[in-house]
């Protein structure tokens, strides 16, 4: 009996730690997942018409430009916060002086016919852009006539600058065309060479094919190239097709013809977002909105006094005007530097709407409301009064409108003037004949920050400075910050000149305007950062896909064990 309940004890025992182990043991379960995998194809409605598929001419062309974006490649790329980025470049180098760039392109880099892409092919292509039939302004011609450009070895470059300028970087983002493709062909006759309706780039995808109706171009077929030097594409092909309108894409979007629209704008914003399969991206764009002051108008001299300039920023209800006028569709702007850039200081002073603490600067500056009840604010015999031009359009004009509001309960008059914009900038900025303006700053393809051309005292006549704002310490800010590499110490350059220019208000931060654009739900892996091109959309593209395939994980489940 005593061996027997041995066994038997034994027996427990063992039953115990298998239990336990079994308890210990976590079970694995599988789990199918689905992963992205290459095919399909993406159709976008473009708003806008086909000209030449070639980033020697597309500048003023946007349409040409979101696909040149897909077919070509530049040296160099830049991301949401406007940092170069290695494109066709394996590696760089710059001096310690700031005005040598040695650039390394990359050994797998081969053109869409096969041929390898070489220093040759850069040396070309800037021979291209230096000529007065390239697209490019004259500012962009006349730096890259004083840049020494030597091709070390076949795939390795030399820029020579003849002083530092650290926004060079910003000029090294051109498309590269193929030398041994163009160069038999005359200069003059490249803008009607049929190149530009087959181009060959480097790109992450090739022409495919051209839809036409009539004789004009109304579709555009790309094909992912298989031997692309960086990350393979998920999406088989990319298909285009022209528009007239937004209107007319979203029509061509409802009837199943596209699964994307490149462009929402505010007129088809709300049918846009009551499309239940429609996701809709918004960034904001390179671009800013303000009422800019001429600080010299002797007519206005008020307009000089920084407490004005500050009484009038408080008593603008902007988030209104966003909310309202703009549906949304814009960021309050508070520098003139573009959030999200590496630059941007976030700690700059901010201006909310505050009626109250306007009405009391202006109390403490002497002007009162006068007695004849027309209720305009005077001091010595001064009425805070002057006109305000604006871009003769529907938007700028209710902006303007809601502006002149806002200051009339202040006890400020003004007088508003819609002038086409062209004039805008030609008979009023330009010869500094205005008071006041509502203008947008443009700062597309500029990735860098550089204030400079509208801020600094040396741009004042004959510059873009068109307030004419006359600040030393500012200036000094942005003049070295142009001429250091280090970008740490740039950005503390341009934090204290944003700070005083916050301080200073020589003009009035509105908005920053957003880019809006569709695409079907049915497209994944979309990342939207702050653009500063609307092309730019596509950098990411290589992350997109349609297909995907089922893969199976194994899963093992949490426990309640340490």
């Amino acid at each position: 009996m005593k061996k027997l309940r041995w066994q038997i004890l034994v027996v427990i025992l063992t039953l115990v730690v298998v239990g336990l182990l079994v308890v210990r043991q976590s079970p694995t379960s599988a789990v199918i997942l689905p992963q992205p995998t290459s095919g399909g194809i993406y159709t976008e409605g473009i708003v806008g018409t086909f000209g030449r598929l070639n980033p020697l001419f597309d500048l003023n062309n946007l349409a040409d430009k979101d696909i040149d974006r897909l077919i070509f490649s530049g040296l160099f790329n830049f991301d949401s916060k406007g940092v170069p980025q290695p494109d066709l470049a394996e590696s760089w180098g710059v001096s310690l002086d700031g005005t040598i760039y040695n650039i390394t392109i990359r050994p797998n880099a081969v053109w869409h016919d096969g041929e390898p892409v070489t220093s040759e092919d850069i040396l070309f292509t800037l021979s291209l852009i230096r000529n007065q039939i390239s697209a490019f302004p004259e500012d962009v011609r006349s730096m890259w006539d004083q840049v020494k450009v030597t091709a070390l070895d076949n795939k390795t470059l030399r820029f020579e600058l003849t002083e530092p300028f650290a926004p060079f970087m910003d000029y090294l983002e051109f498309g590269i065309l193929p030398k041994h493709v163009l160069e038999s062909i005359p200069v003059d006759q490249l803008m009607t060479a049929d190149f530009n309706l087959q181009p060959i780039g480097s790109g992450p995808y090739r022409v495919d094919s051209l839809m036409t109706d009539n004789g004009q171009v109304t579709g555009v077929v790309l094909k992912v190239f298989p031997d692309y030097y960086g990350q393979k594409p998920y999406i088989d092909q990319v298909a285009f097709q022209f528009y007239s309108n937004a209107q007319s894409a979203l029509v061509a979007y409802q009837q199943g013809e596209v699964i994307g629209i490149n462009q929402v704008p505010l007129e088809i914003l709300d049918a846009a977002l009551a499309e239940p399969n429609l996701s809709i991206y918004s960034s904001r764009s390179p671009k800013l909105s303000l009422v800019m002051f001429n600080l010299q108008n002797t007519d206005v001299a008020f307009l000089q006094d920084k407490e004005i300039r500050r009484a009038l920023m408080l008593g603008l209800n902007r988030q209104w005007m966003v909310d309202h006028t703009l549906k949304g569709q814009a960021i309050l702007a508070d520098s003139p530097i573009l959030p999200g850039n590496w630059a941007y200081y976030e700690g700059i002073q901010k201006y909310g709407f505050d009626l109250n603490e306007a009405v009391s600067i202006f109390k403490n500056s002497g002007y009162v409301l006068t007695s004849d009840g027309n209720g305009i604010r005077v001091k010595d015999n001064i009425a805070l009064s002057f006109t305000m031009l604006y871009p003769d359009d529907e938007v700028h004009a209710s902006i303007a409108k809601a502006i002149q509001n806002d200051w009339r309960n202040l006890g400020v008059n003004v007088e508003l003037q819609a002038v086409s914009y062209e004039n805008l900038l030609n008979d009023y900025l330009v010869p500094r004949n205005y008071q006041a303006a509502l203008v947008d700053l443009d700062f597309s393809n500029t990735h860098d920050p550089d204030p400079y051309p509208f801020w600094h005292q040396a741009e004042a006549t004959g510059g873009q400075n068109y307030s004419q704002w006359d600040n030393r310490p500012a200036s000094e800010y942005i003049e070295q910050a142009r001429v250091i590499v280090d970008t740490s110490f740039r950005a503390k350059l341009y934090r204290n000149f944003q700070i005083l220019f916050a301080k200073e208000l020589p003009a009035l931060p509105l908005y920053y305007p957003v880019f809006t654009f569709g695409v079907d739900n049915q497209v994944s892996g979309i990342q939207v950062a702050p653009l500063y091109e609307i092309s730019e959309r596509f950098n990411g593209i290589s992350d997109w896909y349609l297909v995907t395939r089922r893969a199976i994980e194994n899963v093992q489940p949490a426990t309640n064990q340490p």
